[in-house]
């Protein structure tokens, strides 16, 4: 009997295995494709092989913006399990409560992939790989750093989790520093899990670089100053932006607040916003050189053309004007280096109507810069109801009108390049509209010498002096709205500038927005930050001191020589 069971079971499994061969030999004749196929698709996918994020640098090859590698971990809830102990261990070298990775993977238990931690650093990653739990997946990608932080960060923006330009360059120029991935074949194993690379699809296109105008030693001068200035001041915000004369170039433009770029998930969305060119503020005086220059055009006014502003007031319907004191008789330079209110009027009701409006429209105010930023505006300028006496007076004192700091910068680059209207420039190599005169040579050459008096003993900013360097300048202080009222305790204090004034090499713009304390004029608060900045920039780029002394007379007369 035991050995007629021992006969069966050898015939069962002898059958047994020529049923498993036949079987086997059927399929491998068969169905050989399809179970390659199979086999193929569980074992082997596409992966993408990232590409490397364009460098952003300063115009001396400084990088403002570079990509690192870094990893990502992540896991199938579906597949792996994960226990306590190991999640314990994992959390600790990720610095995570372990109770917000066992909450997460709860939730998502039914879900094929899970990140864990994104984008942390490749030695955090080798500890992760030394644990050796099953279960636990890498993903190699690339995370954005900013040497500079808030510095440039209004320049040069930011990129979200996924590397996608957000803000600043990053996100205008996004489809240039972005690149093309690229693709392979990877073998994994049950777990999916690369375990070599089998083929290669498609190589990376990597993003292209870009090199920007800014000088980040510059823009890091023009940050300290600022910053220090707001916070002395008290104000609620502030912005400075530096234009090169000759080319138009920015080299520098930062606001206060600011905000970190390397802060991923930052929620600061008032430090984020790009005030220099997005923040609108009427001007003030600091509109006045372009009433002046209107005066120059028609060729009844020079710079010793008498204004009288006696008795320091003046009504123009129903709106009183008026000087803090009774200035009496000036000159049209003298007007200029007071900021006289009731001289600039006179001068302004003189003029037609549309002449006015002309030349501020010409010198750019009202048109969008087109830096290459995202979230420019362009202001606002209009000429309805010019006809309107007061309309008229207030255009010519730099109300009624609104303009952004680089606005206000690219006006006065139309003055320090004697007239030509210029392309702001921010991103290099790009091709930029061409120059285009505006204004007579003659007429602007006089009117940066009657500036030259806004900064003298005399004028309104004698705290815009640069020694060394004759400044011309204006500055401005004007009040903010307020339930659709002029407010006399909110202002905004302005100076603009250009540097020297012989022989112009820079554009400073400086606003101060709502200033606290006894002193909140364009002459006490930004005037100061202006000559600060523009010291130190004179000297980094190498400008050289005139070493001149400068009087009131000397300014009155050169400005009449050039006007006649």
């Amino acid at each position: 009997m035991t050995r007629q069971r021992h006969y069966v079971l050898i015939v069962v499994f002898t059958f047994a295995l020529l049923g498993l061969v036949g079987r086997s030999s059927y399929l491998a004749v068969t169905e050989r494709e399809f179970l390659q196929n199979q086999g193929e698709a569980r074992a082997t996918r596409t992966a993408e092989i990232r590409a490397h994020r364009g460098v952003i640098s300063d115009r001396n090859g400084d990088p403002l913006a570079v990509s690192t590698p870094v990893v990502s971990v992540w896991t199938d809830p579906s597949v792996d399990r994960l226990d306590t102990r190991e999640l314990v261990l994992v959390a600790e070298l990720l610095d995570r409560p372990v109770d917000g990775l066992i909450k997460r993977l709860e939730r998502s238990k039914h879900t094929r992939f899970v990140y864990l931690a994104r984008r942390v650093s490749p030695a955090i990653a080798r500890s992760l790989r030394s644990l050796e739990i099953p279960g636990i997946r890498f993903k190699h990608e690339y995370r954005r750093f900013y040497p500079s932080g808030e510095i440039s960060a209004h320049v040069v923006g930011r990129t979200d989790i996924d590397d996608v330009g957000q803000e600043g360059i990053e996100l205008s120029m996004d489809h240039v520093l972005r690149g093309v991935p690229g693709s392979k074949r990877v073998l994994t194993d049950r777990r999916g899990q690369r375990v070599r690379d089998l083929d290669f699809y498609d190589a990376p296109d990597f993003g292209d670089d870009v090199e920007l105008s800014i000088d980040l030693r510059l823009q890091f001068l023009a940050y300290r100053e600022l910053k220090s200035a707001v916070e002395h001041s008290g104000a609620r915000s502030g912005s400075v932006v530096t234009l090169d004369v000759t080319t138009g170039d920015v080299l520098a433009l930062v606001n206060q607040p600011s905000y970190n770029p390397n802060r991923v998930g930052s929620r600061d969305f008032d430090g984020m916003r790009n005030r220099a060119i997005t923040d609108l503020y009427e001007p003030g005086s600091t509109a006045k050189p372009f009433a002046i220059l209107a005066a120059l055009e028609t060729g009844i006014y020079r710079a010793d053309t008498i204004i009288d502003t006696t008795p320091g007031y003046l009504t123009v319907g129903r709106k009183l004007i008026e000087d803090p004191v009774n200035r009496g008789q000036l000159t049209l330079a003298e007007v200029l280096a007071k900021s006289s209110q009731v001289g600039v009027t006179k001068i302004a009701l003189g003029l037609e109507a549309s002449h006015l409006y002309d030349v501020f429209h010409r010198s750019g105010l009202g048109s969008i810069p087109a830096t290459g930023l995202p979230g420019e505006v362009s202001g606002i300028l209009t000429d309805r109801d010019i006809d309107n006496p007061i309309v008229r007076a207030s255009l010519a004192y730099g109300y009624g009108v609104t303009a952004t700091a680089m606005q206000l910068a690219q006006s006065y680059l139309t003055i320090a390049s004697g007239g030509v209207r210029r392309q702001v420039n921010l991103i290099r190599g790009l091709p930029r509209a061409s120059d285009e005169r505006v204004f007579e040579e003659g007429d602007v050459a006089s009117l940066l010498h009657m500036m030259e008096g806004v900064a003298s003993s005399k004028g309104t900013a004698p705290k815009a002096q640069v020694p060394g360097f004759a400044v011309a300048g204006k500055t401005g202080t004007s009040r903010k709205v307020t339930s659709g009222t002029y407010d006399d305790t909110r202002h905004v204090a302005l100076f603009a500038g250009i540097a020297p004034s012989r022989d112009p090499q820079v554009v400073v713009v400086v606003i101060i927005n709502e200033p606290l304390g006894e002193h909140v004029g364009g002459g006490e608060v930004a005037a100061p930050v202006f000559s600060r900045i523009l010291a130190r920039s004179l000297r980094i780029l190498g400008v050289a001191p005139e070493n001149i002394v400068v009087t009131d007379r000397e300014n009155a007369r050169e400005g009449f020589d050039r006007a006649a």
